[in-house]
């Protein structure tokens, strides 16, 4: 906490302005009491504190510094939670094995509804036995690798609020190129159970880190060729721990710096003078330093400004100075402002009168946009309540210019510094005389006005704003994850309809295996709908289809309502017929994408959209992984946060959910296994190129034929690679297809070409070893994987013995074994999506104008947002249940820790608070979760 208190500091000195001065400049004496602590702070890290006064001259008593709060206890996590919605990539789903792992609740008070969420990482503490360490020796050769001042290992403990041998093992993983999924499953034991969220958290900071590092180096080498770098500049930039710092270093050396007030008075050798001034007033005489004739020395007015200014500068940098400065902030109503600007009503007076003139259109727009920002118009917040959606609203309509924001500081916070830096710490050596002490005064008002005010307002404005993009890029990573992992609807064949009016609703029939068996187009909202309507009972009784998709885009209602009504009059009998609405968006941006017309080169692009929307229920995440992140219509305020940021982070969250779930080598698509982990686009290519020619794999050892597939390669994604037996058409037809490759020098003679019943399981090939020691442990074999009887095998041992008897005897840790017992009573073919919720079917239809106010009904949560969630109650509009009506004792307990605790897919029972009509508003109040 220290640390990031004194940062703050720090990056105000690249923020204020700049000066040329020496690094041995005068230093104010050190002051005691309020700013003790932080002069001890400083000197733990790394950074010089003023020097000690010889005698304490008396000063009035001050208030004293505010206690550093001590860092909360990380919440403690269990190892895999398989709920409806929720997951922790962890395990494989212990509960399928029938085995109860003892869970460890989260504490009730690590979540406040009303305050943004401050983001735990989440370690579950263990014994000093436990911890899988490494050696001393690696541990301490860490400390220096940077080639930096401080400790790497300490610093990103620090920062993530990891401890320390977690950080360690972490980089030692990173550095040997493992990858956050692989690390999350199998190295549980090295990262003390932490989620994959937690784990890219340490990743990013650690990059930031050695990015930071190579900076330093560069700067080094740029001033060494300058001839400028001393030893003494050279120990200050290798302490520096953040950029900010770095900058605030380097920033006086840089070329071609503007000059600054205090600059300029440097340059006139006014700089004695200041020094004179806080050490021996005594004896300074102004007029000593005029020069008629000289801009800025021709009177002693002009001087005693330069030494102002000279001082303000000091003030402005002090470190000492600045934490008190913001000491007294925390403890005052700090609040950020937003009013409508005086450009947005002369814009919008400009668009009345100008209706029914030229371009109405874009008057309209503009209407629109100002109207949006109507809540923020007179809109004040204290800054430690303002939420993280109000915040990325107010930046917004500030960049369109619609709003004007300003930070309000009390006026009792520059009395008090005034006070504070005349009295204490800006207080001369000597005595001094009537003059000099009004110099020293205005040197302190114009520091706080024109140097120290400002920062304070990008500061806060800063910390804000980062905390709004975190907590906005966390809810899309929520939301995404929840979105990929919806359960698919397999074994029927599905008809997807991507609904139109004019160009007629596109028709595409998918066989339960997503195959292509029909494409079409109807025009059911045309004269002739009979006609059409026999066209869809022919195609639905000719492929047996029973499950309709609707895109829930134009004509979407419409659309449903026939199908209702087609659905009520038994129409498609003898077939039960039930149809769902889903989210098409970024359909027709995959539709004309390289892959889809790779995919299906011969299908118009409408008609591709139509197999996108079916495909989209049968296997949600071989699907969407084809799209963009960013357009399949998930979380808010998307173009506000910074893009590489979100992008790295939604990558990042379909490669865990894609290396979680597995992925079958036989029959996944080039594009689902880019995304699985230690694979890429080339490596992918180059097993769909191996499979095509070789024909199926047989087991995973035969992935190291593939061109381009290192053993570490190998080793990053064999455990998310299935061969399932049943996508084999026999095993000895296989057998004589698959020859042993013969290019590129890739042996083959070590490869066995017989099927392996533990490929079809999580567990990694490293740990084949173990899985049979423990199979020959508890009496079973390979052949029974999944089967009731050696479930019951390995549940009477375990009964019998502990998990941790059982790893000792078979040479293996407990995460291992654990992850091994799944994997071996997991039934063939475990999917964990089977456990979250699947797409909503129905029959008839509710309409918006059917809802009364106080009804109950059950809904399906179909997107979050910062301010809410939104609920498709079946009515055609989704409803909003406001995060003022999500409180604690709606909640399942595993919900409580998140920001909004809900996600979309989960299934939640409401009842209607409000209906507008005209506006298509609908409000809804939760009553509780259905699990």
């Amino acid at each position: 906490m220290l640390y990031f208190y004194y940062t703050f500091i720090i990056r105000s000195f690249s923020q204020v302005v700049s000066s040329d001065e020496d690094m041995e400049e005068w230093r104010p004496p050190e002051s005691t009491n309020a700013t003790s602590t932080a002069a001890r702070g400083l000197k733990a890290s790394g950074m010089k504190a003023a020097p000690k006064k010889t005698t304490k001259p008396k000063a009035p008593k001050e208030p004293k510094a505010p206690k550093v709060p001590k860092e909360p206890k990380a919440p403690k996590r269990i190892s895999f939670i398989v709920s409806d919605q929720t997951v922790g990539w962890a395990d494989e789903g212990t509960s399928k094995a029938g085995l109860q792992v003892k869970k460890e609740e989260a504490p009730e008070d690590d979540f406040t509804f009303d305050e943004p969420c401050h983001k735990k990482q989440p370690f579950r503490e263990t014994n000093q036995q436990q911890r899988a360490a490494l050696p001393e020796s690696k541990f301490r050769s860490l400390k220096n690798d940077l080639n930096m001042n401080w400790d790497v290992v300490e610093v990103l403990s620090t920062q993530t609020c990891v401890e320390q041998w977690v950080c360690a093992n972490i980089i030692m993983l990173l550095r040997e190129e493992n990858t956050v999924p692989f690390m999350v499953r199998y190295r549980k034991d090295m990262i003390n159970h932490m989620d994959a969220d937690a784990v890219r958290d340490v990743q990013m900071v650690f990059e930031e880190l050695c990015s930071l590092a190579k900076k330093t180096q560069s700067v080094i080498q740029t001033l060494k060729k300058d001839g400028v770098l001393t030893p003494e500049l050279e120990e200050s930039l290798r302490n520096c721990r953040s950029a900010d710092d770095l900058d605030h270093v380097y920033s006086p050396y840089k070329k071609g710096s503007k000059l600054t007030k205090a600059r300029r008075a440097k340059a006139l050798g006014l700089e004695d003078a200041a020094s004179a001034m806080m050490n021996s007033p005594h004896n300074l005489d102004l007029t000593a330093w005029v020069k008629p004739g000289t801009e800025g020395l021709s009177s002693v007015e002009e001087v005693a400004t330069g030494v102002e200014h000279i001082l303000a500068d000091m003030i402005a940098k002090d470190p000492e100075t600045l934490t008190y400065i913001k000491a007294l902030c925390e403890r005052s109503y700090v609040t950020i402002q937003s009013s409508v600007s005086k450009t947005a009503l002369k814009e919008k007076e400009q668009g009345k009168s100008a209706q029914g003139q030229k371009k109405p259109g874009a008057d309209k727009n503009k209407n629109k946009d100002f109207d949006k920002f109507q809540l923020y118009f007179d809109f004040t917040c204290n800054v430690q309540r303002i939420q993280p959606h109000q915040t990325l609203a107010i930046n917004r309509g500030e960049s369109l210019k619609i709003l004007t924001v300003k930070v309000n500081i009390p006026d009792r916070v520059k009395s008090d510094f005034t006070q504070w830096c005349i009295n204490n710490r800006w207080r001369t050596k000597t005595f001094a005389r009537e003059e000099l002490r009004a110099i020293i005064t205005n040197a302190v008002e114009d520091s706080y006005k024109r140097l120290i005010l400002p920062f304070l307002t990008r500061s806060y404005r800063t910390k804000l704003t980062s905390a709004a993009e975190k907590e906005s890029i966390a809810m899309f990573v929520r939301n995404l994850r929840q979105r990929l992992l919806v359960c698919p609807v397999r074994g029927c064949v599905i008809m997807g309809v991507d609904p139109g009016f004019r160009h007629g609703c596109k028709l595409a029939v998918l066989s339960h295996t997503s195959q292509i068996l029909h494409t079409d187009v109807v025009y059911l909202h045309n004269s002739g709908h009979q006609r059409e309507a026999e066209k869809l009972r022919h195609l639905m009784i000719k492929y047996g289809c029973t499950k309709v998709v609707i895109g829930n885009g134009t004509a979407c209602r419409e659309t449903e309502s026939f199908f209702a009504d087609l659905i009520s009059r038994r129409y498609f009998h003898p077939l039960d017929v039930s149809y769902c609405i889903t989210n098409e968006a970024g359909a027709s941006i995959y539709s004309v994408s390289p892959e889809a017309v790779k995919e299906m080169p011969d299908l118009d692009p409408n008609l591709r959209s139509a197999v996108s929307i079916g495909r989209r229920v049968q296997d949600p995440l071989a699907e969407l992984v084809k799209i963009d992140p960013k357009h399949i219509g998930i979380g808010t305020y998307q173009h506000d946060v910074s893009a590489g940021a979100l992008k790295a982070a939604l990558d990042g969250v379909v490669q865990e959910c894609v290396s979680f779930v597995g992925v079958d080598i036989n029959i996944c698509s080039e594009t689902l296994m880019r995304h699985v982990a230690g694979l890429n686009a080339g490596r992918a290519r180059s097993i769909a190129e191996w499979r095509e020619k070789n024909g199926p794999f047989i087991n995973r050892e035969q992935l190291k034929l593939v061109k381009g597939m290192g053993p570490k390669s190998f080793q990053q994604c064999a455990g998310f690679i299935r061969i399932n037996p049943q996508t084999l058409n026999s095993a000895t037809t296989v057998a004589e297809k698959t020859a042993p490759k013969k290019s590129k020098g890739k042996a083959a003679c070590d490869i066995p070409t017989s099927l392996n019943p533990l490929d079809q399981t999580c567990i990694h090939p490293e740990s084949y070893h173990v899985a049979q020691r423990f199979l020959s442990l508890v009496g079973g074999s390979v052949d029974q994987i999944g089967s009731a009887g050696l479930k019951q095998f390995v549940e009477n041992k375990v009964t019998t013995s502990c998990i941790e008897e059982l790893a000792k005897k078979v040479d293996a840790t407990p995460e291992t074994l654990k992850l091994i017992i799944d994997g071996l009573t997991q039934p063939p073919g475990f999917d964990i999506r089977q456990n979250f919720g699947q797409a909503d079917f129905k029959r008839g239809i509710v309409s918006m104008s059917d809802l009364r106010v106080g009804a109950v009904l059950t809904g399906r949560v179909d997107n979050t947002t910062l301010f809410g969630a939104f609920v498709d109650i079946g009515v055609g509009r989704d409803g909003l249940i406001h995060k003022s009506n999500i409180t604690l004792d709606k909640l399942p307990v595993s919900q409580r820790r998140r920001s909004l605790a809900l996600g979309p897919g989960e299934r939640v029972e409401v009842r209607v608070l409000n209906i507008d009509v005209q506006r298509g508003r609908i409000g809804l109040d939760l009553i509780r979760v259905l699990q």
